[in-house]
């Protein structure tokens, strides 16, 4: 048979495999993400689980190309965890504007902060041992958006942290952050709740954008007004005036 007339086999890249999809190599070298990354996504639900025609052989939709980049910049530029990004996703098959819910996790979660780190080098570049590192999570201290990845945020809270315990502070005397700062939340997610009920998915995301910024200022003027004006009025360092 001419070369001319010879039809591609699997081993040339061509063949009846190719109708089902990508091969993981393939998927790979179209997106530009590591082979771990993409399975972790498939295991996530972040994309769909390929066509398997043997145990060591799968295809991916060509929409995985798209879609893993699109995972990709919602994680590196807008600092989106997986779990919200789901949710996007989902609710962008249900119609709603991706842009407008980007725009709203941007505003939660803020712009993209360099890169994350493992527990281990979380642990050298903020000075935590391990048993204070679940000390502080226990306490609710440290919250990392995902489970074993620290953002650059958590690391200068980490930091912080590990100045207060050299000092004699324990993250049990500063427990009371997350239990009042859940029942702040707590408010703030019924008052969201209340003004947006009867809105369509775009109105509810332009409310909630408005709420969030606005108790995001909300939280840092009144908690520090307050802690300023016991100071003001005290008459020195260890009155007791402050405490009431």
């Amino acid at each position: 048979m001419s070369a001319k007339n010879k039809k591609p086999s699997q081993r040339d890249g061509g063949g009846a495999g190719d109708s089902l999809g990508l091969r993981m190599n393939q998927l790979v070298t179209a997106t530009g993400l590591p082979k771990s990354t993409l399975l972790y996504y498939v295991e996530q639900g972040l994309l769909p689980a390929p066509v398997k025609t043997s145990p060591n052989m799968a295809y991916y939709h060509p929409s995985c190309v798209e879609r893993a980049q699109l995972i990709k910049r919602m994680q590196s530029q807008h600092r989106l965890p997986l779990g919200k990004i789901k949710v996007i996703l989902e609710a962008q098959a249900q119609g709603q504007d991706l842009e407008a819910l980007i725009a709203l996790g941007q505003e939660i979660f803020g712009q993209g902060q360099g890169p994350m780190l493992n527990q281990r080098e979380f642990l050298r570049q903020s000075g935590l041992s391990a048993q204070a590192l679940k000390s502080c999570q226990d306490a609710g201290l440290l919250l990392p958006l995902e489970p074993g990845r620290f953002d650059q945020q958590d690391l200068a809270v980490g930091r912080m942290l590990a100045r207060d315990m050299e000092r004699g502070v324990s993250p049990k005397d500063l427990s009371f952050y997350n239990r009042l700062g859940a029942m702040i939340v707590d408010q703030e997610m019924a008052l969201r709740l209340r003004l947006t009920k009867e809105l369509p998915p775009a109105a509810d995301a332009e409310m909630t954008l408005a709420l969030t910024q606005s108790a995001r200022t909300m939280r840092i003027y009144v908690i520090d007004r307050l802690f300023q004006h016991r100071v003001a009025k005290a008459h020195h360092l260890k009155d007791e005036e402050m405490l009431s």
